[in-house]
């Protein structure tokens, strides 16, 4: 087991520490409810509502800086007028009551924050829609939740335009609407400019805060994307509770490390100077809606940029004074070669794929003052219900942490519970894990069961103080830089053409992203003079995001089998790796 601080003895134990986090007094004191037919405990201090978090932060914060982006940065006073009014055409406008769905499907901006908050001023479930999707899974996403207004930025109006009407009969919307666009003759394919409906609106904008749409906390509030690389991305619906539970997990992560470390229990923050939240990951995924709400409710400037541009991330850190970065490994990674190496970072929060011992210990050796954290969750689970920090990380740089407050972990195999530090499916249950697959009754069966849990597909094990590790994943999930990419997905692309007798896709390991996509096929007879790696690479292109696109296809003759007719994929991945490292040896001497 990889450790740096295998000598550290904490201050208090895991119990030790539960016992106070969670005491009858404290923020995280819990209580048992029954929901929808299952006991569970939850936190009885949690907002009851989105709509009630973001009307008392928003007014705590008021005069501070909430958004940096280029050169704006409105206060937390200026967005929550601008979601009310926002809200207001929702209502008045549109008619959108409590429970209509609204889509984003946006690059991170400022109005994407607007738009969000506005949904949850009025009960809306704000459905938060991958942007980098191609079109026809883009087009399901849409259809598929039945969204009564649509936003979308001017990429994916675009990309859109072919099928905005055949979206608007299907899903039964009312707007398609674009935000950060000039073009002002949009009507031609059925869209509207967001700002000059914006801007021309007269009606009362305070309505929406004194009308209470009465919201608890099992009504839905958001739908968000599985990966969505297969073509038919599932969408995760979460009630208040759930997506409102993981801000809790995440405060609980960072109280156990305070706690663990012997200091006292405080989550108030720092004085001084305001602090950023640099947030280089995109607000559909689950972790950056999580990060949102995290930076939010920390009053924390939350520090965006249109694009992943190194240079410039450097730039902000240093600029905004940022003491908390959020994101996957190569982002971090990314920063920590960077010139803010060095700045006085105080929480690294690595989320989504595993991140290797060496990669965390560089990224510490860059930012020795902050604490690194590691969590675990999906988009099921509205992120983290695994997690820990600081020398817990350190001493255990392999696993994941350990179960939040609210949150059970079994490890499954056979329909039998597994001992402890034995390896098996791991199952989550908790408040924050979702309602259901929207509109897909048949995969939610297949993911929940009937008592709540929710079957991860993932490998591991828990040890006897109770850290989970995640050794492997059921599936054949590639993780390219936090993506999840089904690869079942990308040999059906492939199986597009023809001429392609079968397909097997694998990982192959980079030192950056952790992991790319590569794959095999074999050729039908008759075919072989036209199938090359260029074309199905192209046709890939034509049919997958850009992050699950092969970066190399290798044509061979024929496959291993197991008995039931199942490609075996083991002897796949080793010669991936070596013909890949074999082709970066012979780029780098060109």
């Amino acid at each position: 087991m990889a450790s740096t601080t295998g000598n550290w003895v904490p201050k208090r134990t895991n119990d030790e520490v539960d016992r106070i986090l969670c005491a009858p007094d404290a923020l995280h004191a819990m209580e048992t409810r029954e929901i929808d037919g299952q006991v569970q405990r939850v936190y009885k201090n949690l907002w009851p509502s989105v709509r009630a978090f973001w009307l008392t932060i928003s007014k705590s914060h008021a005069d501070k800086t909430c958004v940096v982006y280029e050169n704006q940065r409105p206060s937390y006073g200026e967005v929550a007028e601008r979601a009310a009014k926002a809200a207001s055409i929702f209502r008045h406008v549109y008619g959108i009551k409590k429970g209509d769905r609204v889509a984003i499907c946006s690059r991170n901006y400022p109005e994407y924050l607007v738009l969000f908050w506005a949904c949850h001023l009025i009960g809306a479930v704000s459905v938060l829609v991958n942007a980098w999707l191609p079109i026809e899974p883009l087009k399901h996403c849409l259809c598929q939740t039945t969204c009564s207004l649509i936003f979308v930025d001017s990429e994916r109006a675009t990309l859109l335009s072919p099928v905005v009407n055949e979206i608007k009969s299907k899903a039964g919307t009312k707007a398609f609407l674009v935000i950060e666009t000039q073009d002002a003759n949009l009507s031609r394919f059925g869209m509207e400019r967001w700002t000059t409906r914006f801007e021309d609106y007269q009606g009362d904008t305070q309505q929406v805060l004194t009308e209470d749409p009465q919201i608890v906390p099992e009504d839905n509030a958001t739908i968000l994307f599985t990966s969505g690389t297969g073509g038919t991305p599932k969408g995760c619906l979460s009630t208040q509770r759930a997506f409102l539970s993981n801000l809790f997990n995440s405060l609980a992560n960072l109280g156990r490390t305070k706690l663990r470390r012997g200091e006292d229990l405080a989550f108030a923050a720092p004085p001084g100077p305001q602090t950023g939240i640099f947030l280089p990951t995109p607000l559909f995924h689950s972790a950056g809606a999580a990060l949102l709400v995290i930076g939010t409710l920390m009053g924390s400037k939350l520090v965006l940029m249109r694009q992943w541009n190194v240079e410039n991330g450097a730039k902000l850190v240093k600029q905004e004074n940022v003491t908390f970065i959020g994101g996957v490994q190569p982002t971090i990674s990314d920063l920590a070669n960077s010139e803010a190496r060095g700045s006085p970072l105080k929480t690294i929060l690595y989320g989504g794929a595993s991140v290797s011992p060496a990669q965390a210990l560089r990224a510490l050796n860059s930012f020795p003052t902050a604490s690194l954290t590691h969590a675990y969750g999906l988009t099921e689970t509205n992120a983290t219900m695994v997690a820990f920090g600081g020398e817990d990380y350190l001493a255990r740089l392999d696993s994941c942490g350990r179960p939040m407050p609210v949150a059970d972990v079994l490890i499954m195999s056979n329909s039998s519970q597994c001992p402890t530090g034995t390896v098996g499916e791991v199952w989550l249950r908790g408040p924050n894990v979702m309602k259901c697959y929207w509109g897909d009754p048949v995969a939610t069966n297949k993911a929940l069961t009937k008592d709540g849990w929710l079957k991860t597909g993932d490998i591991g094990y828990m040890d006897d103080e109770g850290f989970l590790y995640i050794k492997d994943r059921l599936k054949d999930i590639i993780i390219r830089g936090g993506e999840n990419i089904d690869s079942v997905s990308v040999e059906n692309a492939l199986y597009i053409d023809e001429g392609v007798l079968e397909a097997a896709a694998v990982p192959v390991p980079d030192a950056r992203l952790g992991e790319l996509v590569t794959a095999f096929v074999t050729v039908k007879p008759g075919y072989e003079s036209r199938v090359n790696e260029t074309m199905l690479t192209e046709l890939a292109r034509k049919h997958l995001p850009k992050f699950a696109v092969p970066v190399m296809i290798l044509i061979i003759e024929d496959f291993t089998h197991t008995p039931s007719g199942k490609i075996i994929k083991g002897e796949l991945r080793k010669i991936a790796a070596e013909e890949w490292a074999l082709r970066q040896t012979s780029k780098g001497k060109l």
